[in-house]
């Protein structure tokens, strides 16, 4: 088959109007005008286009009802918040193109209209069609997209995922580490540290106990990390604290892995019996356990770039995406964006000298899976 031409012009363009629409998660309204710009996209390409609960967006092209389908993930959101252009403008610098949500995944979204603008001049899609979803919170965690993510994965025939690959490199993800957030409010008894100090039941105190038991339970060769990274409590220097407030993040590589921990944190007890615990959140992100549907799938992408003129690798990776949601349900890749470095760092930005080449790899892995 013939090798599409990306256009680097354009989609530069494209990416600057996406980039200086800013759309942090925290403002639904804002991520909405960058959903409404990749609608209107694909409703020039012919897709069927439709509003799902929570922001989502769903765009078909071809799918026909009882198919299995190519289903692609993106999302519209990014941790910067209102402002950040003022300070972090798009830039180019040598083949570095720079700006906030750039590369993770902006540069994602513009290169997979690139590729859906050849296909349909073409007239070539994928067997079974392609139905895109495009999230407006990835960025934390997916609440109100989740389901629908699961939902479509149940008819894929496979998943993409157009987070960017790699930092700084070739190299797609073949994995992901499940992700969870704990929440340990403790609730102790006061006193006056001077006068009265036994009669007191530090939150603080067991606060420090729990960092020390809950990071303990972290198992580097498996995977596992828990890290304490945010403390608070107490009221004043010279009372006994009532209460305290820990935030706990945890990365798990297997399911196994992850049971363990939540039975850890859920069981732990302060060591004084005054100081009552109790704990919220958990895993809001499975493991993305690499299988072996998902390596057929890399190893199609290998040829493909070899083919092309690049060499690509695979890495299991500690951040979560939507694709650990499919993973378990479909066989997903992931890192099929737009290649640089810099994902919530003041030096986002993309590779221009790298990035045709990845749009070239997307366009031939969705038409030859």
């Amino acid at each position: 088959m013939t090798d599409m031409e990306p256009d680097l012009n354009a989609m530069q363009a494209d990416l600057r109007t996406l980039v200086e629409t800013e759309s942090p998660s925290s403002d639904p309204t804002a991520v909405a005008r960058v959903t409404a710009i990749i609608e209107d996209w694909a409703r020039d390409l012919g897709a069927a286009v439709h509003a799902l609960p929570g922001g989502t967006a769903e765009l078909s092209f071809g799918v026909q009802e009882g198919q299995k389908y190519l289903l692609i993930l993106a999302h519209a959101d990014t941790v910067w918040p209102h402002g950040t252009l003022a300070h972090m403008p798009m830039n180019e610098h040598g083949a570095r193109l720079y700006g906030p949500g750039s590369y993770d995944m902006k540069g994602g979204i513009v290169g997979l209209f690139e590729v859906l603008r050849a296909m349909r001049r073409d007239e070539r899609w994928p067997t079974g069609g392609v139905k895109v979803l495009v999230s407006p919170d990835e960025e934390i965690g997916s609440g109100s997209s989740r389901g629908h993510i699961e939902a479509a994965a149940q008819q894929a025939r496979a998943v993409l995922v157009i987070e960017p690959p790699v930092a700084d490199s070739h190299n797609l993800k073949t994995g992901r580490k499940g992700t969870g957030n704990y929440v340990l409010t403790l609730s102790g008894v006061a006193s006056h540290a001077g006068n009265r100090p036994e009669l007191g039941a530090s939150a603080i105190s067991a606060a420090a106990e729990a960092v020390l038991a809950l990071e303990a339970l972290a198992d580097h060769a498996k995977g596992t990390t828990v890290s304490a990274g945010l403390i608070q409590g107490g009221s004043a220097a010279n009372v006994i604290a009532a209460s305290a407030r820990l935030e706990v993040d945890v990365r798990v590589a297997t399911v196994t892995e992850g049971e363990r921990i939540d039975h850890a944190i859920r069981a732990w007890k302060p060591g004084n019996e005054r100081v009552r615990v109790e704990v919220s959140g958990g895993l809001n992100r499975p493991p993305f356990e690499e299988s072996a549907a998902t390596m057929q799938l890399f190893a199609t992408a290998q040829q493909i770039a070899a083919d092309l003129g690049f060499q690509i690798g695979h890495e299991v990776v500690g951040g979560g995406s939507d694709g650990n949601f499919t993973a378990p349900l479909a066989p997903t890749l992931d890192g099929l964006g737009a290649p640089g470095d810099g994902a919530h760092a003041s030096h986002e930005h993309i590779r221009l000298d790298r990035w045709a080449d990845h749009v070239r790899l997307l366009h031939r892995l969705m038409l030859e899976i």
